[in-house]
Formats: C-alpha cells, sequence, structure tokens
C-alpha cells in the first residue's frame, strides 16, 4: 500500500569519476537505512553505476535504489533518474527529448539557479518541458538560500520540488529530503513525484556547517584534479566550472 516514503534523489559516492567522495555506495547505503530512508538514488557526475550488485545489500536493509546520473547536458547539470539506459550518450537537450520519447524516467533540474555556469538559469526555461521536477538543495543557510527563486519557477510552471541533499560528504544526508506517497517501488516513487505527491523537508544549516563542508569539498577536488591520474586525460571545462556552494 502507498505510504510516505523517505526518499533521496541526489547522492554521490567513491564510484564518481568527476569529484573525491570519501565513502563507498555500500556505506550511503548503510547511513540512509540508519537515518530510516526508504528509497536512494545514486547520482555519479556524467556515470551510471550499475545497481545490480548492489540491490540484495540494499534491500537486505529496507532500501530501494534508483538508478540516476548527474549528467553534464550543453555545459548544464541535469538529474535523469530511473531511466534503464542511455543516459550517459544524452549530450544536448534534443538527446534527452530523444530519451524521454523513447523511456521511462524522472528528470530532475538539480541546484538550477545557484551561481555557477553549470547549473541551469536560462536554459531551464527554455527547455521546461523536458523537466518534470525542481531540486530544492540542502546547500543553504537561513541569510543565504538560492534555492528561492527555484521554488518561485515551480509554482509558476506547475513543477513538483523535490528535497535533496546533493550528498557529497554523509555527514549532509538528512538535512533537506522529499516524502514521496507511493509504494517502496521505484516506478511508483517517481510516479508520485510527477502527480506532485511529494512534500519537501528542509532546514538551513549552520553557517559553520556549511563552511566545514564546502572546505572539505574544495581541498577534495583539489586533490583529485592534481593527482598523476587526473593529469593523465583532458581536463574538461564543463566537469571543473563547478560550484563549490552545492558539490
Amino acid at each position: 500500500m502507498p505510504r510516505l516514503l523517505k526518499v533521496e534523489l541526489h547522492a554521490h559516492t567513491a564510484d564518481d569519476p568527476v569529484d573525491d567522495i570519501p565513502y563507498s555506495t555500500r556505506d550511503l547505503i548503510d547511513r540512509a537505512a540508519t537515518l530510516g530512508f526508504d528509497a536512494l538514488a545514486v547520482t555519479l557526475h556524467d556515470r551510471q553505476l550499475d545497481l545490480r550488485p548492489l540491490q540484495s545489500y540494499a534491500a537486505e536493509r529496507r532500501i530501494v535504489l534508483i538508478p540516476g546520473i548527474e549528467r553534464t547536458i550543453a555545459g548544464k547539470h541535469v538529474l535523469l533518474l530511473n531511466f534503464e539506459r542511455g543516459t550517459e550518450d544524452v549530450r544536448t537537450f534534443d538527446d534527452l527529448r530523444k530519451l524521454k520519447a523513447r523511456a521511462s524516467g524522472l528528470v530532475v533540474a538539480p541546484h538550477p539557479f545557484f551561481p555557477s555556469t553549470a547549473c541551469l538559469w536560462g536554459e531551464l526555461d527554455r527547455q521546461q518541458p523536458l523537466f518534470d521536477a525542481v531540486e530544492r538543495n540542502a546547500m543553504f543557510t537561513r541569510r543565504i538560500d538560492f534555492n528561492l527563486r527555484a521554488e518561485r519557477w515551480a509554482r509558476a510552471h506547475g513543477k513538483p520540488v523535490v528535497g535533496n541533499g546533493d550528498v557529497h560528504r554523509l555527514r549532509q544526508l538528512g538535512t533537506t529530503y522529499s516524502l514521496v506517497n507511493a509504494d517502496p517501488d521505484r516506478d511508483a516513487i517517481c510516479g508520485a513525484i510527477v502527480a506532485g505527491r511529494v512534500e519537501v523537508i528542509s532546514e538551513p544549516l549552520a553557517w559553520t556547517s556549511a563552511a566545514t563542508i564546502l572546505a572539505s569539498m574544495a581541498t577534495g577536488r583539489r586533490a583529485r584534479t592534481s593527482s598523476p591520474a587526473a593529469r593523465k586525460g583532458p581536463v574538461r571545462p564543463d566537469v571543473l566550472d563547478v560550484d563549490d556552494s552545492r558539490n
């Protein structure tokens, strides 16, 4: 029977090819189970993680895993959730349009108006039919909240808002999340969000907590990009030009 499910739709792990994340996907599942989450999407940058080896591990902890990716599309970050395949081939918004035409999935605008060129900004208006929901991101304080414009945009365009942690450190999990009225099934959860059966639970971070998280992110990113492995390949501007206030 449908019930209120505690859901996180935007989380990174050590499998991420871009950011330096200090915990495994199993660590994330364990933490989500401890905090009473019912469903979790793993959304690496530009890589969709194969969740099949983790399904039984998550099921033992009563966690529904939702496949996902934070894809860079025309230089902008977009969450593609519950698509079986094809997400890594999406490079343009026309590609995304074709993917949605042939497969079911949930498209979310993450941190659309945060101060970064990797955020959607005007593309959200230009591509608004492609988006099923808009994110309220956990990285905000009582005095600084870049989510407010996103929420106004969602109301104006009749889109639901989902609460996401955009988790890069485990301490971020659980400060902002979604309650979804659905069966504990990934298709049902995504369908309920599109139908608007979602409530956002969100608490501002203390500025000291935000500063600590951001400092950890920045240090990890510098270490990742300066490592010998990172220097072997070409540097992609769209990957490195990411807002520290959410990554």
